[in-house]
């Protein structure tokens, strides 16, 4: 059975949310970028008439500022963004419960099962953009195409307020087979420079590339270029995609950069602390523990490391991430960012214990510790380390 699947994408979506609620800067040059003053000050988002005028996304703030003197400035507000996606997908799930967010401003819509319902198609897709432009504010471009791949793709050629219907995988290869191969969904800055290194141009040019031997350099993501390319994905539209995380992380920019391991350490355990909660909340244990750090030269470094077991302790997360800076950090290089993040989560269902109940000490110190904050705020309680003029506690 052919099936109709939307992609629908708001359109600078962090702009037109402050735009909604400000309707007298409609048609504006509204930009939402990050705070100076805690070094995160970059463009996270644009309207379309500050774009025309060169502001793109990472941008720094002082050069969009430059560009677009008489703009409008919003910090970002992510309650309000999420609470505008939150009443847009209410919308598209009275045309079909089979909605999966793809992200905070894009979710997919399988409609094969209701056109007897509301119609065909692309007369869906028309109904669902003018419920969304008339009750929330904002507009969308719209992809259709019989599977996900194609509806994204699709969603990508008209902006803003676009609606595209590439009906079937040989409209595809007529459309996108002679764009350049850095236009297919997946393919990044790398992937193009690998590529070319195959006379591997465009995207027509993958499609007709030998898979074994993209299968040979990339493995099963060779495989799935190639798949890609074709215009080939099986895969379904799932509504609880979202129910289990794949990670769970927070990252922090400094105000100032630290040096040795002392300071950075104590901005580790104040991120392990935060990210342990996050996961007892989400009822998750995790067994992997991601290590980010970021100089002064914008140089990342990204370091994994798995424990023996799944946990959802802020001092296993702590001492993990301290045998990987310690391992992959020399300390007199100066850190401007540090990020903690956990993958490999499963759901908890039950509690492994030690000899000498160190861990159940723990337990029940982390579940006190959790209902002082539920109770009294985030801040109510943290270790005394944090009193350190190098904690997180002085930034917030």
């Amino acid at each position: 059975m052919k099936r109709s699947i939307l992609l629908c994408d708001m359109n600078s979506f962090f702009a037109s949310c402050h735009q909604a609620i400000h309707p007298e800067l409609k048609n504006k040059e509204v930009i939402v970028a990050g705070d100076p003053a805690k070094r995160t000050g970059i463009v996270l988002a644009a309207s379309y008439p500050a774009k025309a005028k060169g502001i793109k996304t990472g941008m720094a703030l002082w050069e969009a500022k430059r560009l677009c003197p008489n703009g409008y400035f919003f910090k970002p507000n992510y309650p309000l963004y999420i609470d505008f996606s939150t009443r847009i997908l209410k919308i598209a799930r009275e045309f079909t419960d089979l909605i999966e967010c793809f992200s905070i401003d894009e979710f997919f819509a399988d409609v094969t099962g209701v056109t007897h319902l509301f119609g065909q198609p692309k007369e869906i897709a028309i109904k669902i953009k003018e419920r969304i432009n008339l009750e929330v504010g904002v507009l969308c471009s719209i992809g259709i195409g019989p599977n996900k791949l194609i509806a994204k793709m699709a969603a990508d050629l008209q902006k803003p307020n676009g609606l595209t219907m590439v009906e079937s995988i040989n409209r595809f290869k007529e459309i996108f087979w002679p764009m350049p191969v850095r236009e297919l969904f997946g393919i990044g800055s790398r992937y193009e420079k690998h590529l070319y290194s195959y006379n591997v141009k465009t995207i027509g040019d993958l499609a007709n590339f030998p898979v074994d031997i993209l299968k040979k350099r990339w493995g099963k993501n060779g495989e799935m270029l190639w798949f890609c390319a074709n215009g080939i994905d099986y895969s379904p539209v799932v509504p609880n995609s979202l129910d289990i995380s794949k990670s769970i992380g927070h990252q922090k920019t400094l105000p100032r950069d630290l040096r040795g391991f002392q300071n950075i350490k104590i901005i580790m355990l104040e991120l392990s602390e935060i990210v342990a909660r996050r996961v007892r909340q989400g009822e998750y244990a995790g067994r992997t523990v991601h290590l980010t750090l970021r100089d002064t030269q914008l140089n990342f470094l990204t370091r994994s490391m798995s424990m023996k077991e799944y946990t959802d302790l802020p001092d296993d997360i702590y001492k993990t991430s301290c045998t990987l800076l310690e391992k992959h950090w020399n300390q007199s290089r100066p850190v401007r960012l540090v990020g903690i993040t956990i993958s490999n989560l499963i759901k908890k269902e039950h509690e492994q214990y030690d000899l000498f109940g160190e861990r159940e000490r723990q337990r029940k110190l982390v579940m006190a510790c959790d209902e002082i904050r539920d109770r009294f705020g985030e801040k109510a309680i943290f270790r005394g380390i944090s009193l350190n003029e190098a904690s997180l506690h002085g930034i917030k």
